[in-house]
Formats: C-alpha cells, sequence, structure tokens
C-alpha cells in the first residue's frame, strides 16, 4: 500500500491538471444544477436467440444532475431508467475536489473505470451501437467505487495537454457494491498527444476478484491510438490480461461480471480496430473488426465480430444508427448475427 501512496503523491504534483471530466456528460452552466441525460430506443434482430428475437426496447434511458458547488467542488449524479439494463439503479455519483488544482483533481465515489479507450468513450458518443467483445469482457466492470487523482501538463510543446493521465483506487466488485476484503484494485490510464489529431494511450489494472485467504489476481494492460484527419477518423485498441485463481465472465454495460472459482491461469487478449468517415451530408459510414480470444493456451476459443454501420446526425442532440454485427464464433455454428436499429435523443 506504502508504494501505491508514494506513486499517488508523485502523480498529483508530476503537472498541471487538464480538464478531463469523468462524468459522460457536461455541465450546460458554470451556476446552479443542470438537468441531463439522454435515451436511446432501439429495435434489435437477434438471430443467436431461438425464435430469433425481433424486439423493440430501451438500449439506455439515463437522467442526471451536475453542478459546481463554490468554490472548489462539483458534482455529478447519474441514473440508469432502462428495464434492458435492469434499472432504475445508481450509475455514476461522485464529487471532485478542484483546491490543488491545475495541478490535480480528486474524484471520491463511483465513476467510469480509467481503463482503455472504447470505455472511456461516453455511451451516447459510441461509433458503434455495443462496444467491442474484448471491451466488455476484459475492461469489466466499467464502473466501480472508490478515490481517482487525474491531471495532465503541455510539457510546453504544445497549447493543450502533450501527456494526461489518471490514477483510482477502487473495491473492485463493481457498481453498488461493498468490497469484502482489505485489497483494493489499481486502475491506471496514460495517454500521449503528441499532435491535434493523434493520441496514444496506454492502461493498467491489477486486482482480487475473490475473497481473502483464496490466492487469485487480475491482471489487465492494454494499448491504443486514435486518429482523426480529413473527416477520418481512425481507431486500435488491445486489451490483454490474466485470471489467475477464478474465471471472470462476462459484464460490461449495466452488469457486473462472473466470478467462477478456478485453478490455475487464463490468459486472455484482443482487440478492435474501427474506420469512420464523415461525409458533408451528415452521414458517417462504420466498420470495425474486432477479435477475442477467452483463454489464449486453449484451440478453439476465439471470437471474430465485423460491424458495418452507418450514423446520420440529425443535429447536436440527435442521431440515428444502424448497425449489421456479424459474429464468427470458433465452435458455435448455428447463426448469432445481429441487426440494430437506435435513435438517439440528448438533453
Amino acid at each position: 500500500m506504502r508504494k501505491y501512496l508514494i506513486l499517488l503523491m508523485l502523480l498529483s504534483f508530476l503537472a498541471p491538471a487538464a480538464s478531463m471530466a469523468q462524468g459522460c456528460m457536461e455541465s450546460t452552466s458554470d451556476e446552479g444544477v443542470s438537468v441531463v441525460g439522454y435515451v436511446q430506443p432501439q429495435w434489435t434482430f437477434d438471430e443467436a436467440s431461438g425464435d430469433n428475437e425481433n424486439t423493440f426496447h430501451f438500449n439506455r434511458a439515463r437522467i442526471g444532475f451536475i453542478g459546481s458547488i463554490p468554490y472548489d467542488f462539483s458534482y455529478y449524479v447519474m441514473a440508469e431508467l432502462s428495464p434492458t439494463k435492469n434499472g432504475p439503479y445508481l450509475l455514476d455519483a461522485f464529487i471532485t475536489w478542484k483546491r490543488l488544482g491545475p495541478y490535480a483533481n480528486i474524484t471520491f465515489g463511483q465513476f467510469k473505470s480509467p481503463f482503455g479507450l472504447e470505455l472511456s468513450t461516453p455511451c451516447q458518443s459510441l461509433h458503434t451501437i455495443n462496444r467491442s467483445l474484448v471491451v466488455s469482457e476484459l475492461a469489466s466492470p466499467f464502473r466501480d467505487l472508490g478515490v481517482m487523482i487525474y491531471g495532465g501538463t503541455s510539457f510546453g510543446l504544445r497549447d493543450s495537454d502533450f501527456l494526461s493521465w489518471k490514477l483510482a483506487f477502487t473495491n473492485g466488485k463493481g457498481m453498488n457494491n461493498l468490497d469484502n476484503n482489505k485489497f483494493k484494485d489499481i486502475v491506471a490510464r496514460v495517454i500521449i498527444t503528441p499532435w491535434d489529431f493523434i493520441n496514444i494511450g496506454g492502461s493498467y489494472k491489477y486486482g482480487k476478484a475473490l475473497n481473502p485467504g483464496q490466492e487469485n489476481k487480475l491482471i489487465r494492460f492494454g494499448g491504443d491510438i486514435s486518429v482523426e484527419k480529413y473527416n477520418f477518423l481512425f481507431q486500435a485498441e488491445y486489451i490483454g490480461g490474466t485470471d489467475d485463481g477464478f474465471k471472470l465472465e462476462g459484464g460490461g454495460c449495466g452488469q457486473d461480471p462472473t466470478i467462477v472459482p478456478f485453478n490455475g491461469k487464463i490468459n486472455k487478449q484482443g482487440f478492435f480496430v474501427m474506420l469512420l468517415y464523415k461525409t458533408p451530408w451528415e452521414l458517417q459510414p462504420v466498420f470495425k473488426y474486432g477479435n477475442y480470444d477467452s483463454d489464449s493456451d486453449l484451440p478453439n476459443t476465439m471470437k471474430n465480430t465485423y460491424t458495418y454501420g452507418i450514423n446520420y446526425f440529425f443535429n447536436d442532440w440527435t442521431r440515428l444508427q444502424i448497425n449489421y454485427v456479424y459474429n464468427d464464433f470458433i465452435g458455435i455454428n448455428i447463426p448469432n448475427n445481429l441487426f440494430m436499429v437506435q435513435l438517439q435523443a440528448k438533453f
């Protein structure tokens, strides 16, 4: 624990803090409270369902409150109301202290884990309707309770941050869950921005997954790149990790992963690459390829996913997304593709 505290102190005084809000949405005013949120009604056709599931539902339906308290505090509270995500429940709730700014911002409460590129992308800003399978499996739980410090610096090289970083200590049990042992997960993320059009990131997570007295550990690491130029956006992310003494299965948005005792180590890895182009007609074609291997030491555990989509922006607040997801899962011979249409409105 001592080395973690030393690292925390060093990072907190490394450089002036960046303007990096942890919440998915920003306040529309510097005074008082702002009501924010968004709704995502969706139609899904799922071939994997025995009766070819064909249903209308809410992917997400969220409402929250954002505000500032003079002169050093801000708060962020967001609730998930969608029954599809097992709502209603508390999604985010944290307070940020800015007195040490511009050297550091400290956030305390329940927030999204600062791991990886696609997880760090707010849900209402995702370029495809679903996050990649490797992110859902290896970056979960998406949210947790704890404390985080974040900041950044230009080193005098740019007008904006050249280096930004986040460091969090969390329960490791997911949303709204108390910890049942003395260990805390550590999650760290660093982003380098040498030019305005490119971001290069790296992430690391270390924690425990089971009860005290059982030898186990969880390790996650990843790297990512985002390049945006001439209306093109290219993104790629790799995540690897090890489950030691257990299996961690599933998780993702609105859900916590299932923990299964297991004797031994399981090495997992995967990646995605995505390319988009914003046309002059507010249309944005999207292609994403994802690969996930749930056990690198065994055969026939690899899953490939191809997402073909198009986004149409009615305005800054309203967006239509259409995705066809072709799943090539080794060892699964039944049809398991998806066709989804989602309309989003922000407020």
